[in-house]
C-alpha cells in the first residue's frame, strides 16, 4: 500500500486549501469517505474519525442554521487526531468556527469545485487506486482495441519490440518493463507504470525512448484494466502448444482470475498481428461467440453424419 497524504489530494484533485496549508502532510489511511450528517446533530457513537470528512450542500446549510457556539462545539468533537481533513464541495466557504476548530487540531480545511456526489466519487476512486494492495510484475502492458493486455516472457523474447509495433499500429502503451497491478474491485485489476517509467520504453540496441514524445499523447495511457495475459515463449522443437484454445488458462492475481494464453515465438511469426487477433478473439468470446466451440460442434455434426451414413 502506498502512502497518501492530504497534499496528494490537493495536488492531484486540484483542491483549494482554505486553511491549514502547513498541515497538508497528514496521512490518509482509508479510501472510505464520510458525510458527517449525524455528527452535526450530536450523534458520535459510530463516528469514523479516520476518514476524509466531506461536507456537501446538506451539511453546509445545516451548519449555517446552528449558532456559533454549537458549530464550534460540534467541530471540536469532529476534529480528532486521526482525522485527515475537512473538504467542502462546490467551493462552499465554511464558517469561522470550522476553521478555528480544525486549526486547533492541525487539520487542513479544503474545498473542491465539483458537486458533492461527483467529488465523493473522485475522492473514492483516487484513494482506492492509491491505497490498494499492489503487485509489481515484469512485462509490457498495452491497450489493444480497448483491452488491457500484459505481455510477459523471459528477458530478450521480444516483449518491448512487439509493443512498439503495436504502438505503430495505433494501439497504446501503458507500461514497459515493470507494471504495478492493483485491485479496483473484486473482479477488476488495473495496471499502471511506476512514476519513473511513465511513457518510457527500453529497446535493446537503441536504449530508452519516450513514446509520448515520438508518437504523441494518443500513443500512451496512464492506467488500464487488465483483461488478458499473453506469455511469449521461445519455440523449442517437440514442445506442445494449445492448438484449439478450448480451455483458456486462468491465473490468479490479487484474488482476481485473469485469462492467459501462451504464444510460441519463432523466426517469421508476426507476434504483434497475433496479439491483435488474440484481443479481437477475446472480445468475440466475451460477446458469446467461441470459435473453438463452433469448430467442435461442426466436428461432432460431421462425425454424426458419417456415422449415420455407415448404418
Amino acid at each position: 500500500m502506498q502512502n497518501v497524504t492530504v497534499s496528494d489530494l490537493v495536488t492531484d484533485l486540484e483542491l483549494k486549501v482554505i486553511s491549514g496549508e502547513e498541515f497538508l502532510n497528514r496521512p490518509i489511511t482509508t479510501s472510505d469517505i464520510q458525510r458527517p450528517g449525524l455528527e452535526l446533530t450530536g450523534y458520535f457513537n459510530y463516528y469514523p474519525a479516520e476518514r476524509v470528512q466531506l461536507f456537501g450542500r446538506t451539511e453546509y446549510t445545516y451548519m449555517n442554521k446552528m449558532t456559533s457556539d454549537e458549530r464550534l462545539l460540534i467541530m471540536r468533537r469532529m476534529s480528532r487526531e486521526e482525522t485527515p481533513c475537512f473538504i467542502f464541495s462546490r467551493h462552499f466557504q465554511p464558517e469561522y468556527e470550522v476553521i478555528q476548530a480544525a486549526g486547533e487540531n492541525q487539520i487542513p480545511v479544503l474545498s473542491g469545485r465539483e458537486a458533492t456526489t461527483q467529488l465523493s466519487s473522485s475522492l473514492t476512486n483516487y484513494l482506492q487506486a492509491r491505497l490498494a494492495e499492489r503487485e509489481s510484475v515484469h512485462g509490457v502492458f498495452v491497450e489493444v482495441y480497448g483491452l488491457g493486455i500484459l505481455l510477459t516472457g523471459s528477458s530478450g523474447v521480444g516483449k518491448s519490440e512487439t509493443a512498439l509495433e503495436l504502438i505503430r499500429n495505433g494501439h497504446r502503451l501503458v507500461a514497459d518493463d515493470r507494471v504495478d497491478l492493483f485491485q479496483r474491485d473484486e473482479n477488476t485489476l488495473m495496471g499502471e507504470a511506476p512514476a519513473i517509467l511513465q511513457n518510457m520504453m527500453e529497446i535493446r540496441g537503441l536504449g530508452i525512448i519516450d513514446v509520448m514524445n515520438l508518437y504523441g499523447a494518443g500513443a500512451v495511457r496512464q492506467r488500464q484494466q487488465l483483461h488478458m495475459i499473453i506469455d511469449l515463449k521461445r519455440w523449442e522443437p517437440g514442445e506442445k502448444f494449445d492448438r484449439l484454445g478450448n480451455e483458456p488458462e486462468m491465473v490468479d492475481i490479487l484474488g482476481v482470475r485473469v485469462n492467459k494464453i501462451t504464444l510460441p515465438v519463432q523466426m517469421g511469426r508476426n507476434i504483434s498481428n497475433i496479439v491483435e487477433v488474440a484481443a479481437m478473439n477475446f472480445r468475440a468470446r466475451s460477446m458469446g461467440f467461441d470459435a473453438a466451440k463452433a469448430f467442435e460442434q461442426r466436428l461432432s455434426d460431421l462425425i454424426a453424419q458419417n456415422s449415420g451414413g455407415d448404418r
